[in-house]
C-alpha cells in the first residue's frame, strides 16, 4: 500500500487477525467506484485500467468476489427418493453492477453459471465447479 499510494500504513492486531489501515487522499483515484451510500444504490463501474487488469486476470477478480460475497457448499437434493450431494458455488449481491461484473469475469474464464434469483448466482456443473476451485481456493 505504501509503495503504491499511501502516506501511512499501519497494522493493528485484532482478535484472530491483523487489520491493515492506510490513509491517503488519493485512494479514491485508485478505487473510483468507492463512494458514499450503499453499493446497490449507486453505480459500480470499473475504470478502463481496472477493466484491463480484470480481463488479464479474471481468476483473481473472481476469487475476491467469492471470498467476499460467495460460498462453496455441499448441495443436497433428493430425486425419486434417492439423495445426491454435490459441490456448488453460490454468489449473492444486491448490486446489479457487481453481479454483472461477476458474470462477466466467469464468462471470461469459460465457467458456466446461472441465476437462481435476481441477486443469487450458482455454479453447479461438475466441470464448472472444478474450474472455479482452481481459481477461488479455500477462504482464508
Amino acid at each position: 500500500m505504501q509503495t503504491v499510494l499511501a502516506a501511512r500504513v499501519q497494522r493493528v492486531q485484532q482478535q484472530g487477525c491483523v487489520s491493515v489501515q492506510s490513509y491517503g487522499v488519493h485512494w479514491p483515484c485508485l478505487l473510483p467506484q468507492h463512494g458514499p451510500g450503499k453499493k446497490h444504490e449507486r453505480p459500480i463501474v470499473l475504470a478502463g485500467w481496472q477493466r484491463k487488469i480484470v480481463t488479464a486476470h479474471p481468476g483473481d477478480f473472481v476469487r475476491g468476489l467469492f471470498h467476499s460475497d460467495g460460498c462453496r457448499v455441499a448441495n443436497r437434493v433428493t430425486t425419486r427418493g434417492k439423495g445426491y450431494i454435490y459441490p456448488r458455488y453460490m454468489f449473492s449481491n444486491e448490486s446489479a453492477d457487481i453481479m454483472g461484473l461477476c458474470q462477466w469475469a466467469l464468462d471470461l474464464l469459460g465457467i458456466a453459471w446461472r441465476m437462481n434469483r435476481r441477486n443469487s448466482l450458482s455454479v453447479a456443473r461438475r466441470e464448472a465447479v472444478a474450474a472455479l476451485d482452481r481459481h477461488v481456493g479455500p477462504k482464508s
